[in-house]
């Protein structure tokens, strides 16, 4: 019996097949003589198929069952049998090149994008794994030679550093790619090709001037060539309408919603105007050739768009109107007593998911607003145009609307519309013409007597609105040209009177030379930002000089403590020191500063330094340093004047003298410090009270430095006797 199968495999092996005592028939080679439901006979062995006496062919068992092997895997055939192999990409489980079905093996995703994975998509690529590879894409700030979002290593493809992503969104920059974005287009014979190749540009991530261009570029395309173009074939009007839905769409996604933020507001509010705009406007073009009564319906994930197109005999009938993501909106037009002339109409409906947040008042804004408090949009923006031929002809009575909002306590809502200017695209939100009629937890109708965007705004108070942003305008104007003035005056006092002239005076008026500088370049560039380069020399210029005050603020409180604690010193030797430190540590400052961030010195609004990546720090730093520093030392010379006095029994005057320069300079620290001070803190909470405050300190230091050195001076009201006394004219009022 332990001889059989070594028996059995040796006949197995034999070219013509096996005798055996039980089996007569000669056998192929690849059958055997087996006994099989009773039934003896030549069997084809395991992986073959055929009579087993005269042939027997290999089975393909990678061709005969569906995914032998399982999922990620490859079956290739052998003679008589198969073995499995894990598809590019994959691993096996069990770490062996080959397995064989149901032995547990499975295949497993390789990582390629782990270890050496990013190193070889290239310099500035990255590098995402995906199920049996991966991809390579630019990371942020770069664009792919070949124009491929994603590639592949050694495809010819590289990262090259993005121009787009440098521009600042000055006006030069913009331009440029407008231009450069409109001649992209221009070649395109039809709108229907310019729309198509806009929204293909648009479907993947924009940068915040990407936004500006194509904007633009969807208005040419959309209200400057339609008319030219539009087709008499009512399917071809349908395509573009749908494209240009589709194409307004991607610019409102959610995903889109953090690059319109990252524009400054009012291009942001300009540019989507003109993208709502033009949406309405080119929609109504089109929907004017329509030859029949029509509806249509175009969707997308943030945007729904509903078209009724219709002749005058048609009026009576259809009464336009559309329910939509829980808004419902309807018009009624004016009742016409003669009959209707013969005309067209086409009403069109327009609801924006989205953009709300973007129309809602920002929460630290410098632009002017139309409202004392901070408005939010909490509802979808609704939109209704009309057009008929003769213009009289469906004339609106009112359109009225329900919109679901978000209630919040504490707040009031109102219904609004938008009111811009199609010149400038400039707008605001307004009531005039719209009225509340009911309002519950989830819904809110209004009544308005025009047409255009509508929506529910909800306001709440702590924001400085148009009347106190102009007040605070017409201050600051008026306090710089005070300060001016004041400020020429304390530099004519400390270089005109000889018998004043001391180390306190040449520091007083440095110090003043640099603020009437700052406070010059101020009133002149703050607000020239058309030019990149000219804003960027005005900010460097007001960082300096604003930094070089605050240093010879800090010389001060040096000087006054050598004197207190009775350090000798040489006084030309001081001087010189003094000099370097006020003038040279602040260029110093502003070189290491700019060669950090020139970018970042002047902004879209005003020509100071950003607050973006926290380069504002380039000059809040030192200054609180200076401050603090100051501090410090007032805090030793107040200790050494009122608390040794008697121990030291100096000179009664010596010490009045100090007590005197200590005053001043306290009132000095406190007033260019508790500037600042306000204004950090009215960035932080942008109250009006802060905005005033600042505004006032800011404004109106000259003048009170002109108060506290000058005017509280008994030594220069003396000089000033000396002076006015020989006079005349003047004699006769100081006596």
């Amino acid at each position: 019996m332990k001889l059989l199968p070594f028996l059995v495999l040796i006949s197995s092996l034999l070219d013509y097949g096996c005798t055996s005592a039980s089996c007569n028939m000669t056998c192929h080679k690849d059958a055997r003589c087996q006994v099989q439901g009773g039934t003896t006979g030549c069997y084809c062995s395991q992986g073959y198929t055929g009579n087993g006496i005269t042939f027997c062919y290999d089975d393909n068992e990678c061709e005969n069952a569906t995914q032998p092997c399982g999922e990620h895997a490859n079956c290739t055939n052998t003679v008589g049998s198969y073995f499995c192999m894990c598809a590019p990409g994959f691993k096996s489980s069990n770490g062996q090149q080959t397995f064989v079905p149901n032995d547990g093996t499975s295949c497993v995703d390789v990582d390629e994008c782990s270890n050496e994975g990013t190193v070889a998509c290239g310099d500035h690529a990255k590098c995402e794994n995906v199920d049996g590879g991966f991809n390579c894409s630019c990371k942020e700030g770069f664009q792919p030679s070949t124009g491929k979002l994603q590639f592949k290593p050694n495809d010819g493809t590289s990262c090259q550093e993005n121009p787009k992503a440098k521009c600042e969104l000055y006006k030069d920059c913009i331009t440029e790619h407008i231009n450069r974005t409109l001649a992209g287009i221009s070649h395109l014979k039809t709108p229907l090709m310019m729309l198509q190749e806009i929204n293909k540009n648009t479907l993947g991530p924009l940068l915040p001037v990407d936004v500006i261009s194509y904007v633009e570029a969807l208005s040419y395309s959309s209200l400057n060539t339609m008319h030219y173009s539009v087709s008499d074939s009512e399917a071809l009007r349908n395509t573009t309408i749908n494209v240009l839905v589709n194409t307004v769409n991607n610019f409102l996604q959610k995903d889109k919603i953090t690059v319109w933020e990252a524009l400054p507001v009012d291009n942001q509010r300009r540019s989507l105007t003109k993208l709502l705009h033009t949406a309405e406007q080119a929609t109504l073009l089109m929907s004017q050739n329509f030859k029949k009564t029509t509806q249509l319906d175009a969707n997308a994930s943030d945007i729904a768009l509903k078209v009724f197109a219709f002749d005058s005999h048609h009026m009576k009938h259809i009464h336009p109107h559309v329910y939509t993501g829980g808004d419902y909106i309807k018009i009624s037009p004016k009742k016409r007593e003669e009959s209707h002339p013969n005309g067209t109409v086409a009403v069109v409906f327009l609801r924006y998911s989205n953009i709300g947040s973007l129309l809602s008042s920002p929460k630290n804004r410098s632009s002017k607003d139309t409202s004392e408090q901070r408005q939010t949009v909490s509802s979808s923006v609704i939109a209704v145009a009309i057009s008929s031929n003769p213009p009289t002809l469906y004339e609106l009575e009112k359109i009225t609307f329900t919109l679901k909002y978000a209630k919040t306590a504490d707040k009031d809502i109102k219904c609004a519309f938008w009111n811009y200017s199609a010149d400038t695209m400039n707008g605001n939100w307004a009531t005039e013409g719209c009225e509340l009629t009911h309002s519950n937890s989830t819904h809110i109708s209004c009544k308005c007597n025009h047409l255009t965007h509508f929506a529910v705004l909800m306001s709440s108070g702590g924001s400085v609105g148009v009347t106190n942003y102009n007040i605070l305008t017409r201050i600051t104007q008026l306090g710089i040209i005070i300060s001016l003035i004041c400020l020429s005056m304390c530099i004519f006092t400390f270089w005109f009177f000889s018998e004043i002239q001391s180390t306190r005076t040449t520091i007083h008026k440095n110090l003043c030379c640099s603020l009437f500088l700052a406070e010059l370049i101020f009133l002149i560039g703050i607000n020239m930002n058309n030019n990149k380069l000219f804003c960027s020399i005005t900010a460097g210029l007001l960082h300096y000089f604003l930094l070089a005050a605050f240093a010879w603020m800090c010389i001060e409180g040096i000087h006054l403590y050598l004197i207190v604690v009775g350090v000798i010193y040489n006084k030309g030797f001081l001087h010189k020191n003094f000099y370097v430190f006020g003038y040279v540590s602040p260029a110093v400052v502003v070189g290491i500063s700019a060669a950090l961030g020139y970018k970042y010195y002047g902004t879209t609004e005003v020509c100071w330094l950003s607050t973006k990546n926290n380069f504002i720090w380039s000059f809040i730093g030192p200054a609180c340093l200076i401050i603090l520093v100051n501090l410090l030392a007032f805090g030793v010379i107040i200790y050494k004047v009122f608390r040794h006095t008697a121990m030291l029994k100096p000179e009664v005057s010596c010490y009045e003298n100090i007590r005197s320069c200590a005053r001043g300079a306290l009132a000095l620290l406190f007033l260019l410090g508790a500037t600042w001070i306000f204004g950090v803190l009215h960035v932080v909470q942008g109250s009006v009270v802060t905005a005033y405050l600042f505004t006032i300190f800011n404004a109106f230091q000259g003048m009170f430095i002109f108060i506290f050195l000058c005017v509280l001076s008994r030594k220069i009201q003396e000089e000033y006797y000396r002076l006015f006394k020989n006079v005349p004219c003047c004699f006769g009022c100081l006596r």
